[in-house]
């Protein structure tokens, strides 16, 4: 029952893409929407839960939230360039390498041998993922136009797994407990949005539509912080990362994102070594 838990994120989060990918609208009103069922679903928890909401929970939380958002959009965007089959496991490979890195030479996590081999070992498995998921069919030679948008697409996700990396390093560095910096979180994520999306003006029905997956994402989250203290920290890291399968292989079943055989079989072998190199990293957080 723990390990059904500690999977539900994952079906949330690689389930939210496939919902806001199959209902549309830009990349703006996208997050807009995502971004107000976010704050619908913290302020539902807020009143049934009792969150410590110290003043530094709410500032840390509210720019968590924030740098979230910029994380989030750099994602929709390069959805609109590539679509969600490339751009998922590119996007969860580089957040991997982001935060392994961060933590191997920032904060010294890589403190022996093992850790430094899991480490090294898991960096491998996910740029070899990358690089199978994200190849051109066999035989095909990119177009001007292919070889702009996949360029486009690396630069939004680098901002986008920038964005995510201090999202995550942030919280950590003050300490302070996710299931506490929802609700600011969330405050921080809908400012953001309004900011980013100021020119646009995408207060559309595409947005409205939107805010289910928002609704979506935050049931994921709320469900790694019900799954932590059950299976551990190293679990529900590893299984989460089960998202990048579901949100991968759902954009190409379900939505029908055209792929050869050849590609398939690459995407498919990617994505495992992808997850492959997350349970390795949670292996190496219990070190």
């Amino acid at each position: 029952m723990d390990i059904a838990i500690a999977l539900l994120p994952a079906l949330f989060w690689g389930s939210m893409i496939l919902f806001t990918v199959y209902i549309g609208g830009t990349a703006y009103s996208q997050i807009l929407g995502i971004t107000v069922g976010a704050l619908l679903f913290a302020s539902l928890n807020y009143f049934f839960s009792d969150p410590e909401i110290t003043q530094k929970v709410f500032w840390v939380g509210l720019a968590s939230g924030m740098l979230w958002t910029v994380g989030q959009i750099g994602q929709l965007q390069s959805i609109k360039k590539v679509g969600a089959a490339t751009t998922m496991p590119i996007s969860t490979g580089m957040q991997l390498v982001a935060t392994t890195l961060f933590g191997a030479l920032v904060l010294s996590e890589w403190h022996n041998a093992a850790t430094t081999g899991l480490g090294l070992a898991a960096l491998v498995l996910i740029l070899l993922g990358v690089f199978l998921t994200s190849a051109r069919p066999k035989g095909v030679v990119a177009d001007a136009a292919g070889r702009d948008n996949m360029r486009a697409a690396l630069v939004m996700l680098l901002v986008s797994t920038l964005g995510y990396l201090a999202y995550a390093v942030l919280a950590a560095s003050f300490d302070v407990k996710g299931s506490d910096a929802i609700f600011p979180q969330s405050i921080g994520m809908v400012l953001m949005a309004l900011l980013l999306t100021a020119k646009e003006k995408p207060y559309n029905r595409d947005a409205l539509k939107n805010i289910l997956p928002g609704i979506v994402w935050a049931l994921g989250s709320f469900f790694m912080f019900v799954s932590q203290p059950r299976v551990g920290v190293a679990i529900s890291f590893s299984l989460a990362q089960v998202a990048v399968v579901i949100s991968t292989l759902g954009s190409i079943f379900i939505l029908k994102e055209k792929k050869t055989p050849d590609q398939m079989t690459k995407v498919i072998i990617g994505i495992v070594l992808i997850v492959l190199a997350a349970v390795l990293l949670g292996i190496a957080k219990d070190y």
